[in-house]
């Protein structure tokens, strides 16, 4: 486990999946899930994919490659390539293994600093291959719903911009039309029947920061910058939230073709790179 830690936020990150772990303010809580028994993770990283292509099936130039939802990238052994005391770079390349299920060349950098009360991670996409490189990307941290004392239906997100664009839901495995919004204005209040169909997909959220917590109680405030799309879910009977700003999301319900033309998909030219961010600043201890 990696440590990251200054005077005012600690955070403890996994190579595996180069997975955060916790992120907790000096002398408060812990405001991530704790990777309990109904969802055993805590913020997995979704590349190269978001969601999940129909029958895991990633089909390029003819070929049907084997693709497991979110990607692999969660479950992949990161090289530690940098560390200090506030931060740290872990990196991820193609190896035969991955290209068995991925033919492509890249390389996947993510990293981690803590700097004045925040946590931000840099992520960063590079196509050192010689044909262009199709992929998609997701952030997908859990954080403890409720956080603090107030009930769970007292908590809500508050978009940094009003909402008024349909939200998708999926139908089946794949992203179906868009609904009304369930946001008002700029808030969402959160219930758990919200997410009986599974998340709900925001795949033209104006908004490039949200703050998550409940009127007079801690909060947490996520802000991005390179992805899209963001989605919202959780699992019904847990307690916890997940925020996930994407550049990506699920096999839309019209698309039927090769991993190229899929919606969503960004495309690298070689030796081209795209850059992504995530900032999660939790409020400062009472």
């Amino acid at each position: 486990m990696i440590i990251l830690e200054d005077a005012r936020l600690r955070a403890a990150i996994s190579p595996h999946g180069a997975e955060l772990q916790s992120l907790t303010p000096a002398g408060g809580e812990d405001v991530m899930w704790g990777a309990g028994p109904e969802w055993p993770r805590h913020s997995p990283l979704l590349f190269p994919i978001v969601g999940r292509l129909e029958g895991e099936a990633l089909l390029h130039e003819g070929r049907v490659h084997r693709m497991p939802k979110h990607g692999f990238a969660r479950d992949s052994a990161f090289h530690v390539a940098a560390r200090d005391r506030a931060s740290c770079i872990l990196e991820l390349r193609d190896t035969p293994a991955t290209r068995a299920l991925y033919p492509f060349a890249f390389t996947l950098t993510l990293t981690y600093r803590i700097q004045d009360g925040a946590l931000t991670i840099d992520y960063a996409v590079a196509n050192p291959g010689t044909e262009p490189l199709p992929f998609s990307l997701g952030a997908h941290p859990a954080f403890r719903w409720p956080l603090g004392d107030a009930p769970k239906t007292a908590h809500a997100l508050t978009f940094e911009r009003e909402e008024t664009a349909p939200v998708r839901r999926l139908v089946g495995e794949k992203l179906g039309p868009g609904r009304p919004t369930p946001v008002e204005g700029r808030t969402l209040w959160l219930r758990e029947d919200l997410f009986a169909d599974d998340a709900l997909v925001f795949d033209q959220v104006d908004s490039r920061s949200v703050t998550y917590g409940a009127p007079g109680g801690p909060w947490v405030r996520v802000s991005w910058s390179g992805f899209r799309e963001l989605g919202v879910w959780m699992k019904p009977g847990a307690d916890f939230l997940c925020i996930e700003p994407w550049r990506g999301y699920d096999t839309p319900v019209e698309f039927d073709g090769p991993f190229v033309d899929k919606p969503g998909v960004m495309t690298l030219a070689p030796g081209d790179a795209a850059r992504f961010a995530l900032t999660i600043a939790p409020s400062p201890a009472a």
